[in-house]
């Protein structure tokens, strides 16, 4: 039986930017947008809209490609430091899910990071709309690939969708809207009763591609149970077809405990009342230190 050909690793270079940015839509979800040479040149540079703080404390990322015999880039994988820790981090991977080079790319990267702590898939990168750890169901081969290496994966967030519009949803009353401060391309809704504070709130992030983004929704504990949750649901889903948006997409947390005052049980059964559906459940790994 013929053996495989041979990848060789190699640092990006600027030529590569049409294959690599072909791997990673290779991989995008539904309601995440296509990555744009724009996009891959924030990512290149260790620089995201979401979670700027975070990525502000990072050293430079270095960002290596696997290549074929004939030149053809196969993968990429993006990895960096965090001074403040010691820890390494793996930013991305992309690879069409080939097990091969999945396992090459990720022993590039682990090799140049060391016998430290290493987080992969933990950050929001600028290739995505929030989208900050590995979506498994997609990604197994990459999930496996992470597990070969000594890796631990967490269930993070659930990504849900929903086609717009959604008429069987209620509407709110007495919702104000207003500007996100500091993201012009969100929006604020509220339900109040006059000056008092909002009994309700919800942020939007108007579409990108015909998809929004639901990142926010609350209600206060003394008006929670009297379906006003839903209804405000219903207006943010209106607000975001009223700006073009034909789907709209939503991350919502595994990892709170049943009963607190995180708890996102109730919110995941609305969601999936109002006719959102799971895409994919989002894990973030890490490997301890190797003696």
């Amino acid at each position: 039986m013929p053996s495989a050909p041979r990848l060789t690793l190699r640092p990006y270079a600027p030529a590569d930017a049409g294959a690599v940015l072909s791997l990673v839509n290779a991989d995008r979800l539904p309601g995440q947008p296509v990555a744009t040479p724009e996009m891959l040149h924030e990512a290149l540079a260790g620089r995201s809209p979401i979670d700027g703080g975070r990525w502000a404390e990072l050293d430079p990322p270095a960002t290596h490609v696997a290549a074929g015999p004939d030149g053809t880039v196969r993968g990429v994988v993006s990895w960096t430091l965090r001074p403040k820790d010691g820890r390494g981090l793996i930013l991305w991977l992309h690879c069409r899910e080939n097990p091969r080079a999945a396992d090459a790319l990720l022993l590039r990267a682990l090799t140049a990071l060391g016998p430290r702590p290493v987080e992969a898939f933990q950050l929001a990168t600028a290739l995505t709309r929030g989208l900050e750890a590995l979506p498994r169901a997609h990604r197994e081969a990459t999930h496996a690939a992470l597990e070969r290496a000594g890796f631990h994966g967490e269930p993070q967030w659930r990504y849900l969708l929903i086609g717009l519009p959604a008429p069987d949803l209620p509407r709110a009353a007495r919702v104000r809207t207003a500007p996100e401060p500091g993201d012009s391309h969100a929006r604020r809704l509220e339900v109040r009763r006059g000056e008092a504070a909002a009994e309700a709130e919800a942020v939007i992030g108007l579409p990108v591609e015909g998809a929004g983004a639901l990142w926010w929704i609350g209600v206060r504990p003394p008006s929670r149970r009297r379906g006003l949750g839903r209804a405000l649901l219903g207006s943010a889903l209106d607000a975001l077809a009223s700006h073009g948006a034909r789907e709209a997409f939503l991350y919502v947390e595994t990892d709170t405990v049943p009963g607190a005052e995180d708890d996102r049980t109730a919110a995941t059964a609305l969601y999936r009342s109002a006719g959102f559906r799971e895409v994919d459940t989002l894990h973030s790994y890490a490997r301890p230190p190797v003696s």
